[in-house]
């Protein structure tokens, strides 16, 4: 038995093997998912000094790949698995119990999953991969907006010191012309004061004069009036010279202005002969508190003492 066993062996084990092979690569064939090497998305949020540190960096030794680094495909683990698995079992170095039947079952599940929905988790996991890569490339494009809006602000304030500098040379030269104008104001501003006290005192002493001017005539007139009322000799007199000028004579003096002239001599006289002062003084008084009184409320920068002198306040 055991040499008929030993003959049909190699038979066997060729016949299974190239069975097992040929539905390992069929199954391949139609279940391989469209996650190979060749799409697997290369993701990464390193920075960009580290992509180039990377490409920079020496390439590391290329492996032959395949079956144990062999460079054979790994497809020949299967048949070499097959070989060794006959007489490992034959000769019970390896007894095939309950354990080996669960995880006979549980790699045939993940068999059937990879060739039948491989596909399928692919797409879900892709899609989800695909989504959180556009969010996270839709959150990089706003803060390269933020970080460019931000580079522009800060190019566009490059020269705000000079804005400054020139803003302060601006305030300086304001200050000078300031502190220029402040020396000149008071002077310009006494000068309006002395020139609007002397226009007071101008029309003060105008407005005294004619108040004197139409005193002395109606003092006159009433004197002179009187004077032809009381007395018969002037009013012939004066009718006389009345009807000779309307004549055209030559005639004399005109007694009614001699009569005037007279009162203004008389008056003249008295007032060089009198010593009596006060009304002057009372007009004087008058004015300076009249001058005082302005000076005061539009605050002046000088005022009148009792004598009419001024004197400066500050």
């Amino acid at each position: 038995v055991l040499r008929s066993i030993g003959r049909c062996y190699p038979k066997m084990l060729r016949a299974a093997s190239s069975n097992v092979v040929r539905r390992a690569a069929l199954g391949a064939s139609r279940g391989v998912p469209a996650c190979h090497g060749s799409h697997v998305l290369s993701f990464h949020s390193s920075s960009r000094r580290e992509e180039e540190a990377s490409e920079t960096a020496p390439a590391a030794p290329a492996s032959k790949g395949g079956l144990f680094g062999t460079g054979l495909s790994e497809w020949f683990a299967l048949p070499i698995g097959i070989t060794a698995a006959v007489p490992i079992i034959k000769f019970d170095w390896y007894v095939v119990n309950e354990e080996t039947q669960l995880a006979a079952v549980f790699i045939a599940f993940c068999v059937a999953l990879y060739s039948q929905g491989g596909d399928a988790i692919y797409k879900s996991l892709d899609e989800s991969a695909q989504t959180i890569l556009k969010e996270h490339h839709e959150a990089e494009d706003k803060v390269i907006a933020a970080l460019e809006q931000k580079l522009e602000f800060l190019q566009a304030n490059k020269g705000q010191v000079e804005h400054f500098e020139a803003i302060n040379a601006l305030r300086e030269d304001a200050y000078k012309n300031l502190n220029a104008a402040g020396a000149v104001k008071p002077q310009h501003d006494f000068k309006v004061q002395v020139e609007k006290m002397l226009n007071m005192i101008a029309a003060e002493e105008a407005s005294n004069t004619e108040k004197a001017k139409t005193t002395l005539m109606e003092a006159a007139t009433a004197d002179v009036t009187s004077q032809f009322s009381s007395t018969k000799a002037l009013k012939k007199a004066a009718l006389d010279s009345a009807i000779d000028s309307i004549k055209g004579g030559a005639g004399g003096s005109d007694p009614v202005k001699d009569a005037f002239v007279k009162f203004f001599q008389a008056k003249a006289a008295d007032a060089k002969k009198s010593t009596d002062d006060s009304e002057e003084k009372a007009a004087k008084a008058a004015l300076i508190a009249k001058l005082n009184g302005v000076a005061k409320n539009e605050g002046f920068f000088f005022e009148f003492d009792a004598a009419g002198a001024p004197k400066m306040k500050v």
